[in-house]
């Protein structure tokens, strides 16, 4: 099932659930998945009954799937197996990448805030504090919060997210002091894998290219070879060209026709033709005249889209469909 179809099919579930039942199932999904269900239900109009009654019977018999072992506290087996099988020094550093911390819920109330207050609530706090806050958000929200920052806290940030390789106690009992109440008390914790070059990188390809370049230079003066890793790390839109032709058709799959015109203005002729050679040949000729008649387009439009695109690569490479050579060696994943 594609992302965009199963985003439809959970809007439809979401109505008809009903208020209450829609509203427990909502509480327990991220920000952006709730954005992203939330705007479907909006745009849906004149759904089939048949297309509803489908929905449902499809539901059923996943549910009707679940394992009995699903009510198991699953964070708490997970540790007990993991103890057992590789010690509990080695189980704590892999459990750390893969449990989130229960810690972290005042940080969890931010994600669920317009970046713009999350900007005015943090903003006057120490750029190294300011940097543990985002090495918990999604590359995309973080950006959406920098943005807001004035040039000088912008670059000073991103620099000590990308040289920020772990979290102790002390900084999150400070970034706990930092959010005041907002933050649950530092209890004694071990040392988190947050931030790191990845991270920054991540953040950076959703900036905008005038503050990508202004970041970058900061950065460079500081220290050239982290600001040559950072971008190494980075992925743009012209990127997509190192996805192989598999790969491409399942990104195809995932994005609409007029996300893909707007973010292919200006794109490299090289682009444009491998991704007309992935479509059938009625849509590419379509894809074409769109291209060729479509009017000026607003260059932040252009760059939105291609941020929108860069999120669903992301995604479909988290999911293991999508694999690129280039960045990291010939087998690297993106």
């Amino acid at each position: 099932m594609s992302t965009s179809e199963g985003v439809r099919k959970s809007a439809i579930l979401m109505m008809a659930l009903g208020e209450k039942g829609a509203a427990d199932v909502l509480k327990q999904l991220t920000p952006n998945e709730v954005q992203d269900i939330g705007t479907a239900m909006v745009s849906m109009q004149n759904i089939e009954k048949e297309e509803i009654s489908a929905v449902i019977a499809e539901f059923r018999s996943l549910i009707g799937n679940v394992s009995p072992l699903a009510a198991l506290d699953q964070n708490q087996y997970l540790k007990s197996v993991m103890n057992m099988a590789l010690g509990e020094d080695k189980a704590n550093s892999l459990l750390d990448r893969i449990i989130t911390d229960h810690d972290s819920d005042g940080i969890e109330r931010l994600k669920w805030m317009e970046p713009i207050s999350v900007s005015e609530l943090i903003q006057n706090e120490h750029p190294q504090v300011i940097a543990t806050i985002l090495a918990h958000f999604e590359p995309r929200q973080a950006s959406d919060i920098v943005r807001n920052f004035s040039e000088r806290l912008r670059n000073d940030t991103i620099l000590r997210l990308a040289t920020l390789d772990g979290v102790q106690p002390a900084a999150l009992i400070e970034l706990n002091e930092a959010l005041s109440r907002i933050l649950s008390s530092g209890e004694s914790m071990r040392k988190a894998k947050l931030g790191g070059v990845k991270a920054a990188a991540e953040l950076m390809n959703f900036v905008g290219k005038e503050s990508e370049a202004s970041i970058i230079s900061s950065i460079e003066s500081h220290d050239a070879n982290l600001a040559q890793a950072i971008q190494d790390e980075m992925f743009t839109f012209d990127d997509l060209i190192g996805i192989d032709d598999r790969g491409f058709q399942t990104l195809l799959r995932e994005v609409s026709s007029d996300m893909l015109i707007t973010a292919l203005r200006g794109a490299p002729d090289e682009l444009k033709d491998k991704i007309l050679r992935n479509m059938s040949k009625r849509a590419a000729e379509s894809m074409k005249e769109d291209l060729e008649n479509r009017g000026p387009v607003k260059v932040s439009e252009v760059e939105e889209a291609q941020k929108e695109i860069i999120a669903i690569v992301r995604q479909l490479s988290d999911d293991g469909q999508i694999m690129i050579a280039g960045q990291g060696g010939d087998d690297a994943y993106l």
